[in-house]
């Protein structure tokens, strides 16, 4: 799933982040309660938030005339070239958590609509590896759609769509948006904590695979880890706990980095496109998002797997992957009234 990103590689990063991310965490939560927070939750037809998604996909490129969007349990993207199908979970007691996903799956859907035609078919045409993959989906998530300029753009949609939300205004908005508070569930958690659940299971699973630890010590040590990490007990809460994911009965060891991984990579690759264009607030406030998608078709989608993962992100940010930029993005995005 990380191909070409070798455990020492990985642990070294991972080291930093799990060094770092606790404290950082405290202090955005004290900081946003403070803030108090402006509430989401409401009732929100499923009909509308289906034709709010469908505009935010045509808002960042998505071809309806090669691929779709439909409703399942788990947002998902799959298909192929000219017929590149999403799907996206709603519920109707709140809308930020389908556009998320709307956003996530759309970044999957344009990188595999992106790769090299002329090497349809071929090894050398596919996504390089699962670091790369999300890395595309949460750059359109996170570092796009919940960028400030995006969101003041978006807002309008968002109130035609779903009359109720007029009541909230753009900074209410993306404030509800970027809520952060350590939770037991991976896949509910914000980007900042996120890291943390990922590190944890990463722990695990390698101790697993090299023999140090046996199934019967999964639950004890995952309540361990996840007071240490994120404050939070899981004793005897299995299913709040251990058996959250289907990874690894499924036998998908090694995957669960390729998250983090892939969240490091985009905030270093938005890093560089702001770099490439220094206007890119006004572009995304402008609902100009064809910058982005070709900059990411010269610097990762045309390179396919003709080259190691490393040399794509190298090549197009000027360094191997770390922790830096995605540091600096929690900080700046969360904290930058008290730097």
């Amino acid at each position: 799933y990380c191909t070409g990103d070798s455990s020492d590689f990985i642990t070294s990063i991972f080291n930093t982040l799990k060094t770092q991310l606790p404290g950082i965490i405290q202090r955005i939560t004290e900081k946003q309660r403070r803030d108090s927070l402006p509430e989401l939750s409401g009732s929100y037809p499923i009909a509308d938030q289906q034709r709010l998604s469908r505009d935010l996909m045509e808002s960042f490129g998505f071809d309806f005339n090669r691929g779709r969007i439909d409703v399942s349990a788990h947002p998902f993207s799959t298909g192929c070239r000219g017929d590149q199908r999403i799907t996206t979970r709603f519920r109707e007691s709140e809308f930020i958590e389908a556009l998320l996903a709307t956003a996530h799956e759309t970044g999957h859907a344009s990188y595999e609509s992106g790769l090299p035609k002329e090497w349809d078919g071929l090894p050398i045409g596919q996504a390089r590896n699962m670091c790369i993959h999300e890395s595309q989906s949460l750059l359109f998530e996170k570092q796009v759609f919940l960028s400030r300029p995006f969101i003041s753009f978006f807002i309008s949609r968002i109130h035609e769509h779903l009359v109720s939300t007029e009541r909230l205004n753009e900074n209410d908005l993306w404030s509800a948006a970027t809520k952060v508070q350590p939770s037991y569930i991976r896949v509910e958690a914000d980007e900042v904590t996120y890291p943390l659940h990922v590190i944890l299971r990463y722990e695990i699973e390698s101790g697993l695979i090299n023999g140090e630890l046996e199934a019967d010590d999964i639950p004890e040590l995952w309540d361990t880890k996840m007071i240490k990490y994120l404050g939070l007990s899981t004793a005897g809460n299995f299913s709040d706990g251990c058996l959250q994911d289907i990874h690894w009965t499924d036998g998908s060891f090694g995957y669960f980095p390729s998250y983090t991984i892939g969240a490091l990579n985009s905030a270093q690759l938005f890093f560089a496109i702001k770099r490439s264009f220094p206007d890119w607030q006004d572009r995304l406030a402008n609902g100009d998002i064809a910058f982005v998608r070709n900059w990411l078709t010269t610097a990762v989608w045309s390179k396919g797997s003709s080259m190691d993962s490393q040399v794509i992100i190298e090549g197009a940010t000027g360094k191997k992957t770390g922790a830096d930029s995605f540091l600096k993005h929690i900080k700046e995005r969360y904290l930058e009234d008290d730097i």
